[in-house]
C-alpha cells in the first residue's frame, strides 16, 4: 500500500516494473482521522445510537472491513461511526464479490461512480447502474433490469411493467428508416386464427378449472344467478360457434402497407422513349424527370400525346414516326401521360389520362417495342396517414397498371409515384427503381417505398360480446338490388337502421324485391327501393332529395358495379366507360354530395383485383382503385370512409355468378366467402382504423405459386406462406456464397464481358455488408462512397483484407481511398482481374471517328484546326517511317509541337512550310 503524490506513485510503479513486479494502482479514497470529520463525530454518534436496528435478512459486505460483515456487527452504532472516520475499502469489498462467485452487481444510487470504480477494479462481474446522470431515468433503469436479466438473474417483469400506462407518443414527421438485425419468427403458414381460438380456449377453460363463475359467465353473456345446464350447453354451443366464425374471419383479414426498400443509384443506357401529354414538354416537372433520365445515363427522346390521340392506331402510328429515327430500338419506356388532366371527349367517365395510357400499352405491342413500359404518376397514392392523394385520376392507372402487370410481365416494368416537388436527388432514384424489380414504388424525400400486403393485425373479439357497430336514421346502399346489396341490406337492419334506401339500375323491378319488403315489415324497419343510375350526379342528387327529412340520411354502402372483363389487348375506352360509371363517377357523385351531412360511414365495395391486378379485369381494376384513392383521401379530409378489397363472395357474389370466373379463382387459391362470415368482417372494417382492409380467403399454397417468377411477387413478400415457397426457388434468398468455385479470375474469364463488372460488384457489395454488420447487401448502394454508408480506417482494412482473399490480390492500403464507392472499386478489380489488351486496338476506330467529328465542326481558318492539322501530319510521317514508334522519353518533334501550343499564325505558317515544304 502506497500513499503520496501523483509523482511519487508513478516514479515507484515504473521502478518496480521495471524489476518484473506485478504492480496494481488502486485510488482509496478514506477519512481516516480526517479533521473534516471530527467535528460531527459526537452528534452523528447520538444520531446512531438512537436508531432501532435489526439482524439483515440478506449478507451485507462492509466496506470497513472489505469483508461479509456479521450480522450483529452492523447493528452497533459504534460501527457506523467507525464507517465515518475510517478508510472506504470498497475495492476490497469489490474483489470479496468476485471471490465469492459474484457475477452482477445493481447499483442503487444517484449515479454509476461506484459501478464505473468496480469495473475498473475486477473484470469478471457485470457493474449495472439504475440511474446514470446522462441519461433518462427509465431507460437508464430498463437498461440495467435488462444486463442483469440477461446474466441469467431473474426479473420480475410483470412488477415491473405494472403501473405502465398507453400513452400518445408524438411520432416523427420523416419517414421510418430501418433494417432488423434480430431474427424474426416466421408466420405460421396455416391458419392464423388457429393461434387466436387456441388462447380463447384456453382463457375459457382456465375460468372453468378455476371455478371462477363470474368470468365463465361474462364470456357466455349469462346471470351469473340461476344458469341451469340447460341454458348452459346452448349458451357454450353458440360461444363455441362465435368463436370459430370470429376466427376464421381473422384470417381472411390483410391490408396495404408502404416498406422501405433498397435501390442502388442505377445506370441507364441507349435511347428512352419518354411519352409526355402535349403542351407539357416544357414543364418543369417533366423537364427535370427528363434531366434526370439524361443524368442517369438514357438519351431521352420525348415523344407528346394529345387527348385526342388516345386511339391504338394513332398512338401506334406516332411510335413508327419515332422508331424510324432509332434503328437500335429503346432501352426503355417512361409514360408520363398521367399528368394529363380533364376526361376523355366521348366517354366522360374516362380521365383522358386513362386512356391515352391504354392507347400507349396496346400500341407498344402493335409495333413491336419490347422494351419495359414504367408509368410515372404524381401525387396518385399516399404511403402515410400524413400525405393526401392529390389527384384522384391518376389512382386509377396504378389499376390499370396492376393488371398489365399480370398479364404482359415481359413487356411491364411498373408503377412509380413522384410527389408534387421534385429535384435532382429524387428523380436520380428513378434509374434504381427501374433495375429493382420492385414494381410499384413511391419515391419520396425521406427514402423508397415498395407497396406490400400483409396480414392485419388481430383484433379478435371485436363484436364477439355485444361491440357491434350501430347505425341509426336511413341508410343508402347502391346496388341495392344485387346479391351483395340485399345481404347488406339485411346486416344493417340488424344493426340498427330505421330506414333503408336501395338504389339500382332495375330498381323495384329487381328479383328478391318483394321479399326483402316483407322482411323489412316483420321488422318494422322502412324500406324504399329506387331506379337510379348513380353514374349520372343528376339522378344522385334525386336520389338524395327523397330522403326523409324525420330520418335523415346516416350512412353510405357503395355496392354498385359492372364487370365487362377482357384482356387489356382487347379492351377499349367505351369498354371502360361502362366500369368506371358504375362504380368511379357513383362513388365521386356520392362523395361530393353526401360530405356535409355528417354521415357515420362511407362504405365503398373495392376488389382484390385492384389490390394485386386481376387477369382481364383492367377496366374494373381501374374504378376499384379510385375507391380506394377516394377513402383515403375523404380520411385525410376527417371524413368517414372505409373501401374494402373484397375477394369473391359465394352464392350471391358477382364471382359466383359467372361458372368461369369464378372456377378461375378457386384454381388460383381464391376461394368464395360465406356471406355471413364476410358481413362479420364488414362489421370490423367499418369499425377499424384501415381506410382500405383488404379481406379475402386466401389457399396460399396455391396463389402463391401463380406468383413464382411475376414482377409483382414483391407485393406479397412479406406473407410467410409466400416467402416460404418462393425461398426454395431461390427468389427471396442471397445467394451465400459470394465466391465462386473457380478461382474468380476464371470465372471472369469465362463470363461474357458485359457481365464481369456485375459479378465484381456483387461481390464487393457483399463483403461490404458482412463488415458493415448488415443481413443482406440490399442496401449497399453501387454509387454511394464507403466511408458514407459507415466504413471507417479499420472496417476499411477488414474488406480490403477479405477482398484479397477474395480475388488473390494484393490491394494497396489505400485503395478504398483511392477507389472509394463500389461501383469504382469493381471497375478497377475488373481492370486488374481481366485486363483487355486488345482495348486500344479495338476503341481506335471511335477515336478516330470522334476525331473527326471534332475537326470537321470546327471552322476552316480557325487556328485550333490548323495546329491539329499539323500535329496529325507529323504522326503520320513518323508511322510511315519503318520501325518507327513513340518513345516515352521526348523525341525530336517534342520541340515542334510544344512550340505549336504556343505559336502565333505566323509562325505557325513557317513551321508548315519547313516541315511539308510543298506538300
Amino acid at each position: 500500500m502506497v500513499s503520496g503524490d501523483g509523482t511519487q506513485v508513478v516514479e515507484l510503479e515504473e521502478a518496480w516494473r521495471a524489476e518484473g513486479r506485478r504492480v496494481r494502482r488502486l485510488r482509496v479514497s478514506h477519512a481516516f482521522h480526517s479533521p473534516l470529520m471530527a467535528p460531527m463525530l459526537d452528534e452523528f454518534r447520538q444520531i446512531a445510537q438512537s436508531l432501532t436496528y435489526d439482524e439483515p435478512r440478506i449478507s451485507v459486505l462492509s466496506n470497513v472491513t472489505g469483508e461479509i460483515a456479521d450480522p450483529g456487527l452492523v447493528c452497533d452504532p459504534e460501527y457506523w461511526v467507525r464507517h465515518v472516520r475510517e478508510a472506504v475499502r470498497f475495492a476490497d469489498g469489490v474483489t470479496c464479490l468476485s471471490e465469492l462467485g459474484v457475477t452482477s452487481c445493481l447499483e442503487l444510487g444517484p449515479d454509476g461512480v461506484l459501478s464505473g470504480m468496480g469495473a475498473d477494479t475486477v473484470s469478471d462481474v457485470v457493474f449495472a447502474p439504475v440511474l446514470r446522470r446522462d441519461r433518462g431515468e427509465a431507460g437508464a433503469l430498463v437498461e440495467a433490469l435488462a444486463q442483469v436479466f440477461v446474466r441469467g438473474h431473474a426479473v420480475d417483469w410483470a412488477a415491473f411493467l405494472a403501473p405502465a400506462r398507453p400513452r400518445l407518443v408524438e411520432l416523427p414527421t420523416y419517414a421510418f428508416q430501418r433494417e432488423r438485425y434480430w431474427v424474426q419468427p416466421e408466420q405460421p403458414a396455416a391458419d392464423t386464427s388457429l393461434d387466436v381460438r387456441d388462447s380463447a380456449d384456453a382463457g375459457f377453460w382456465d375460468a372453468v378449472e378455476r371455478g371462477d363463475a363470474s368470468e365463465v359467465a361474462d364470456l357466455l353473456a349469462l346471470p351469473v344467478e340461476g344458469a341451469s345446464l340447460t341454458a348452459v350447453l346452448p349458451a357454450l354451443s353458440a360461444w363455441r360457434r362465435r368463436d370459430r366464425e370470429w376466427s376464421a374471419v381473422e384470417g381472411w383479414r390483410y391490408r396495404v402497407a408502404w416498406s422501405p426498400v433498397a435501390v442502388g443509384s442505377g445506370v441507364l443506357s441507349g435511347a428512352w422513349l419518354v411519352v409526355v401529354p402535349a403542351g407539357l414538354a416544357g414543364d418543369a416537372w417533366v423537364g427535370e424527370c427528363v434531366a434526370g433520365l439524361a443524368r442517369s445515363g438514357a438519351r431521352p427522346v420525348v415523344l407528346e400525346l394529345a387527348g385526342g390521340e388516345s386511339g391504338r392506331e394513332v398512338v401506334a402510328g406516332r411510335l413508327r414516326s419515332v422508331l424510324a429515327g432509332e434503328p437500335d430500338g429503346f432501352a426503355g419506356v417512361v409514360s408520363l401521360l398521367g399528368l394529363v388532366s380533364g376526361r376523355d371527349g366521348v366517354f366522360g367517365s374516362v380521365p383522358v389520362s386513362v386512356a391515352l395510357t391504354l392507347g400507349l400499352v396496346q400500341a407498344l405491342g402493335d409495333v413491336g417495342v419490347e422494351a419495359r413500359l414504367w408509368c410515372v404518376t404524381r401525387g396518385a397514392v399516399a404511403v402515410s396517414g400524413s400525405e393526401r392523394v392529390s389527384d384522384l385520376d391518376q389512382s386509377q392507372m396504378w389499376g390499370l397498371g396492376r393488371v398489365a402487370a399480370t398479364e404482359g410481365t415481359e413487356r411491364w416494368g411498373g408503377l412509380v409515384d413522384l410527389p408534387e416537388v421534385v429535384d435532382a436527388r429524387l428523380v436520380g432514384r428513378l434509374a434504381g427503381v427501374f433495375a429493382s424489380g420492385e414494381g410499384e414504388v413511391a419515391v419520396r424525400a425521406a427514402a423508397v417505398f415498395g407497396r406490400r400486403v400483409i396480414r392485419a393485425g388481430s383484433t379478435y373479439g371485436v363484436g364477439v360480446a355485444g361491440g357491434s357497430w350501430r347505425v341509426s336514421g336511413t341508410v343508402l346502399v347502391t346496388g341495392g338490388t344485387g346479391g351483395l346489396g340485399r345481404h347488406v341490406a339485411r346486416w344493417l337492419v340488424g344493426a340498427g337502421a330505421e330506414h333503408v334506401v336501395l338504389a339500382s339500375r332495375r330498381g323495384a323491378g329487381a328479383a328478391g324485391v318483394e321479399e326483402l319488403r316483407g322482411e323489412f315489415a316483420a321488422a318494422g324497419v322502412g324500406l324504399s327501393v329506387v331506379a337510379c343510375d348513380v353514374g349520372e350526379r343528376s339522378a344522385v342528387e334525386a336520389l338524395l332529395a327523397g330522403v326523409p327529412a324525420e330520418l335523415p340520411l346516416t350512412a353510405v354502402v357503395h355496392a354498385a358495379g359492372v364487370l365487362d372483363d377482357g384482356v387489356l389487348d382487347g379492351l377499349s375506352v367505351g369498354r371502360f366507360e361502362s366500369v368506371l360509371r358504375a362504380k368511379a363517377e357513383g362513388a365521386r357523385h356520392l362523395h361530393e354530395l353526401t360530405r356535409d351531412l355528417g354521415l357515420s360511414a362511407f362504405v365503398l365495395f373495392s376488389s382484390f383485383s385492384a389490390t394485386v391486378g386481376g387477369a382481364g379485369q383492367a377496366n374494373y381494376a381501374a374504378a376499384n382503385a379510385y375507391l380506394d384513392a377516394l377513402a383515403e383521401a375523404r380520411r385525410a379530409e376527417g371524413l368517414p370512409a372505409t373501401s374494402i378489397a373484397w375477394g369473391p363472395w359465394a352464392d350471391d357474389g358477382m364471382a359466383a355468378q359467372n361458372a368461369l370466373v369464378s372456377g378461375r379463382m378457386e384454381r388460383f387459391g381464391l376461394p368464395p366467402m360465406e356471406p355471413g362470415l364476410a358481413l362479420k368482417a364488414l362489421e370490423q372494417a367499418v369499425t377499424g382504423p384501415d381506410a382500405c382492409p383488404v379481406i379475402t380467403d386466401v389457399d396460399w399454397s396455391r396463389f402463391a405459386k401463380e406468383l413464382t417468377g411475376s414482377r409483382t411477387s414483391a407485393l406479397f413478400g412479406e406473407i410467410a406462406e409466400v416467402r416460404q415457397l418462393h425461398q426454395s426457388v431461390g427468389e427471396f434468398t442471397e445467394d451465400a456464397s459470394a465466391e465462386r468455385a473457380l478461382p474468380l479470375a476464371e470465372n471472369l474469364a469465362a463470363l461474357p464481358a458485359a457481365e464481369r463488372e456485375a459479378l465484381l460488384l456483387d461481390l464487393i457489395r457483399k463483403h461490404t455488408a458482412t463488415v458493415l454488420g448488415h443481413a443482406t447487401h440490399a442496401g449497399i448502394a453501387a454509387e454511394r462512397g464507403f466511408f458514407e454508408m459507415g466504413l471507417d480506417s479499420l472496417t476499411a482494412v477488414e474488406l480490403r483484407n477479405r477482398l484479397n482473399t477474395a480475388t488473390g490480390l494484393r490491394l494497396r492500403p489505400t485503395t478504398l481511398f483511392d477507389y472509394a464507392s463500389p461501383s469504382a472499386l469493381a471497375h478497377h478489380l475488373l481492370a486488374e482481374l481481366a485486363p483487355d489488351h486488345d482495348a486500344a486496338e479495338k476503341a481506335l476506330p471511335a477515336e478516330i471517328d470522334h476525331l473527326e467529328a471534332v475537326l470537321t465542326a470546327l471552322p476552316q481558318d480557325d487556328i485550333a484546326r490548323t495546329k491539329a492539322v499539323v500535329r496529325l501530319q507529323a504522326m503520320l510521317a513518323k508511322l510511315d517511317q519503318p520501325g518507327a514508334a513513340f518513345a516515352e522519353g521526348a523525341g525530336p518533334d517534342d520541340a515542334v509541337d510544344d512550340d505549336l501550343e504556343d505559336a502565333s499564325l505566323d509562325e505557325l505558317f513557317d513551321v508548315i512550310d519547313r516541315e511539308l515544304g510543298d506538300a
